[in-house]
């Protein structure tokens, strides 16, 4: 069956990384970091460097090595008086494996080597740069590891940091997806800020939405401005890596048990048409549409509606 043009773009782009990155990091040399030892053979000091013992197999699952491929580097080790072994207490058809006292010497060595590089490739880049870097290379790790997080979501109050990142997925996300220029992300931008400046925190509350410690969304809670009674919800976002996982009705959820609890006796919101995902959420959370009006905002001819319910 033949490969799609789009999914065969994307594997030679994921091959054009892997040999660009394996320049980098050494991986073509003789040998790993000046050293006599090949990347496998390194890794398996590494993996015995970082625990007191371990038996082969579980070397090999580790590193997903053949067991016959192993035992000849593992020879080879003893050889060198790297390595020791001995039988399993548990399994007399196990070797348990350690490092020897040269051993543990060369695994120091290859580690204080590995560190220095490492620091030497990150101190060319900015502080931003080394973020994004580290950002960008937990998102890898998530998305290719076999057993992959539990993508529980979590739901927590603001803290330093969400309100400038609320504005720059807001105003990234709807550029993107619904065409609206920046005056959108200026309308935002007002809106988050007076609520980080003037907010009740009795009244009023800002969520945002995490998964395995990534924020996903956020929405926030205020007191209506022409009726103190009606709370009012407000800047609900959910960014495309948390879709799929119910954020945007936790977020409305929380929203309407907060306001609940506040004592507010109605809850409305003002959206637009294009916003049809969000609808549905707000529809299922119980909002029902009271009125609508044409405009033309953010350089786009819009329908806005105002949603409300009892609570």
């Amino acid at each position: 069956m033949p490969i799609p043009d789009v999914l065969s773009d994307q594997v030679e782009a994921v091959r054009g990384f892997n040999r660009f990155y394996t320049r980098q990091i050494g991986v073509l040399d003789e040998g790993l970091l000046a050293s006599p030892f090949t990347l496998t053979q390194a890794r398996v000091l590494f993996e015995l460097g970082a625990r007191k013992a371990a038996t082969a197999s579980e070397i090999g699952d580790v590193l997903g090595l053949d067991a016959g491929y192993l035992s000849r580097i593992v020879q080879s080790f003893v050889a060198q008086d790297l390595v020791e072994r001995a039988p399993s207490p548990e399994d007399a058809r196990q070797w348990v494996l350690s490092l020897t006292r040269q051993g543990r010497k060369v695994f120091r060595g290859l580690d204080q080597t590995s560190h220095k590089v490492t620091a030497s490739s990150l101190s060319r880049l900015s502080a931003c740069q080394r973020d994004r870097l580290l950002t960008s290379m937990k998102d890898v790790q998530r998305l290719l590891s076999s057993d992959n997080d539990s993508n529980e979501v979590v739901i927590r109050t603001y803290r330093a940091g969400d309100v400038g990142w609320a504005i720059e997925r807001h105003g990234q996300l709807y550029a993107d997806e619904f065409d609206l220029n920046e005056e959108f992300e200026a309308l935002v931008a007002t809106l988050f800020a007076q609520f980080a400046t003037k907010h009740d925190p009795a009244k009023e509350r800002f969520w945002i939405a995490e998964v395995n410690g990534e924020r996903v969304g956020c929405v926030f809670v205020v007191r209506n401005a022409k009726d103190p009674a009606v709370a009012q919800l407000r800047c609900l976002l959910v960014d495309p890596r948390g879709r799929g996982l119910g954020v945007g009705k936790r977020l409305v959820d929380e929203c309407v048990a907060f306001a609940k609890e506040a004592g507010y006796a109605r809850m409305m919101l003002w959206t637009n048409d294009v916003l049809v995902s969000a609808r549905r959420i707000y529809q299922a959370a119980g909002f029902a549409l009271v009125s609508e009006e044409p405009h033309h905002s953010f350089g786009k001819d819009l329908v806005g509606q105002i949603w409300e319910r009892m609570l």
